[in-house]
């Protein structure tokens, strides 16, 4: 079956200056659901940009806790849609059905508790998956600030649509090794932890995790539970990620610019440094 295309060309109006210039065709990104089915329970339908679903479903499953590694995979089969066009489901079988607990994952926690729930409370049950990160990814601040002009010139359907996040592996040398693009920056993350499951290069330990975007706790949460200790951020982080980052040994950069960036958790693998007061 052919990949289906991230794009779609439509008819649009054009107007500049208060006026309309023209009709005109142009993209924009594609959007469209897949419900992820594991041993017959539907466990999620993400809203994804189609391409790489297969990656997608893995980095899912893995960052959802439903699967600590690739052995734990049997099979990704995807269906539903016709040739050219998007899969509607990715059914998942395990090596060991048995272990299989919808009930207890992540996801399901946070989407229908409505009261009990706090930050701290939430920290702990996912920090009890592995003990907190001590991975060897060191990297020069300069090689750092060269990253969001590498992501920028990567993004193959951001240029053309505007539409889409993205998220990239990069090597503590600076070499871009995997960039992965969506609709949803959780989603272009669960592909590029997908890539590196599927082809048994997990942890990512000596890596940098760069997103194109803010870093929520979940954005830190999924780069955890693939092994990721550096994660590198052009926008904002949020409180909860500064916490979490903080508790699991994993280093934390935002407002990541060509000529400054900030430091909120584990500065110690900046291979140059100035501390100063307050320094994670």
């Amino acid at each position: 079956m052919n990949s289906p295309s991230a794009t779609q060309s439509l008819k649009l109006a054009r107007f500049r200056k208060g006026a309309a210039v023209a009709d005109v065709r142009d993209l924009v990104a594609v959007e469209a659901p897949m419900e992820i089915r594991v041993e017959g329970h539907s466990l999620a339908v993400l809203m994804r940009t189609p391409g790489r679903d297969r990656e997608l479903t893995a980095g899912f499953l893995l960052s959802e806790g439903v699967i600590r590694s690739s052995r734990d995979l049997f099979e990704i089969s995807l269906c539903g849609g016709e040739a050219g066009a998007p899969a509607q489901v990715a059914e998942v079988h395990l090596r060991n059905p048995s272990k299989f607990a919808p009930e207890k994952l992540t996801r399901h926690l946070l989407t229908s508790s409505s009261c009990g729930v706090c930050s701290q409370t939430l920290l702990a049950s996912v920090l009890r998956r592995r003990r907190p990160l001590k991975g060897s990814a060191r990297i020069a601040p300069a090689e750092l600030q060269r990253m969001p002009d590498m992501l920028r010139e990567a993004q193959a359907v951001f240029a053309v649509t505007g539409g889409l996040h993205a998220c990239a592996l990069v090597e503590a040398g600076g070499d871009l090794v995997e960039v992965c693009e969506d609709v949803g920056r959780h989603n272009a993350l669960d592909k590029l932890i997908g890539n590196r499951l599927l082809n048994r290069q997990l942890p990512l330990d000596s890596h940098v995790l760069l997103l194109s975007g803010r870093t929520s706790f979940e954005m830190v949460q999924k780069a955890y539970a693939a092994g990721i200790v550096f994660v590198a951020a052009i926008g904002a982080p949020s409180s909860l990620a500064v916490d979490f980052a903080r508790k699991s040994g994993q280093t934390l950069v935002g407002f990541l610019r060509e000529d400054s960036f900030n430091t909120y958790s584990g500065s110690r693998r900046l291979q140059t440094q100035r501390r100063g007061p307050g320094t994670a």
